[in-house]
């Protein structure tokens, strides 16, 4: 019987990256030339499921592939990833989901994505997946499949539960504020969500305010160059937590899902551990990633942060 003890346990996306380099992002009805082109393994889901395994934690991922040779190689990529895949099914008639990347020299992206198997994410596959459900640390929850799916997993999980409510929802549903434990977007997500703008620190304390008025247990407002600003009902005073040093952003790809896929990790490996430490650490992991080309490839394994320890690591933080 294959284990299903799992540290962190996400539901979500497979999506193959085609990255496109250039030397700046075209303007509407422009065509540029480009730079070089490559393949990678994308996704939401499956990006904040290998960052999590890459940092150590026993992985799980409950997804849809077509059944396509896209669909067999991403299969045994996650395998090579170390992530239990026995709730990852193929779709017949599908294609697998597919995302045009273009990323510009100063590290800035823009992203298409196609989501095709994706969408085939049911309630029945929930259900074909308690065991799991029932024996995870952590779960991490995405918008990029069926949302009716994804908060029925969310209703029945009973540990931490994190949902990164990207794409933000067309509507917003009281359950995406009150159901998961953490809700974590980034700031143009949560101008969408609360329909207005959060240009900057102060606007997203604002958008943290009117979430929290909705019953959000925990809002992570991530803010790219500026770190990130969260608050909780433990500590509801915003905090805002600023990214370390970095030389040079190449490719930003990708690095929200760093950051919540580090997240889980440090969640289920501990936590007690006081949540400005682990949204430190997150930050931490999402300012390498970006300074690396690649989705999944750019993340790290534990031997590549040398001897980063997050319960005595200082982070620059300040209550705002």
């Amino acid at each position: 019987m294959a284990d299903v003890n799992t540290d962190v346990l996400v539901l979500g996306a497979c999506i193959m990256d085609f990255i496109c380099y250039a030397k700046y992002l075209p303007r509407p009805g422009e065509t540029i030339k480009g730079k070089k082109f490559e393949t990678g393994y994308g996704g939401k889901a499956a990006n904040q499921c290998v960052a999590a395994a890459r940092l150590g934690s026993k992985t799980a991922l409950i997804s849809k592939l077509g059944a396509d040779p896209f669909g067999d190689n991403y299969k045994e990529h996650l395998l090579s990833e170390n992530v239990n895949i026995q709730q990852v099914k193929f779709v017949e008639g599908q294609t697998t989901g597919i995302a045009q990347i273009n990323v510009s020299d100063n590290g800035d992206n823009q992203i298409v994505i196609v989501t095709g198997a994706n969408d085939s994410l049911t309630l029945e596959d929930v259900d074909n997946s308690r065991e799991l459900i029932d024996n995870a640390k952590v779960m991490v929850c995405q918008l990029e499949t069926p949302v009716r799916a994804t908060i029925a997993a969310l209703k029945c999980f009973k540990g931490i539960s994190i949902l990164n409510a990207s794409p933000p929802p067309a509507e917003n549903s009281l359950d995406i504020f009150t159901v998961p434990n953490i809700l974590c977007i980034n700031e143009h997500e949560a101008a969408s969500m609360t329909q207005r703008k959060v240009p900057n620190l102060e606007e997203a304390k604002r958008a943290i305010n009117n979430f929290m008025c909705l019953g959000v247990r925990c809002v992570i407002i991530t803010f790219g160059r500026l770190g990130a600003i969260f608050a909780s009902n433990d500590d509801p005073k915003p905090i805002h937590v600023r990214t370390p040093k970095c030389e040079k952003a190449v490719d930003t790809t990708g690095a929200g899902d760093a950051f919540i896929g580090a997240l889980a990790h440090y969640t289920a490996m501990d936590p007690t551990i006081p949540l400005v430490q682990r949204v430190g650490a997150a930050v931490h992991i999402a300012t390498y990633s970006v300074q690396r080309k690649g989705t999944q490839s750019s993340y790290p394994s534990l031997g590549d942060l040398g001897d980063f320890d997050i319960k005595t690591k200082k982070f620059d933080w300040s209550y705002v």
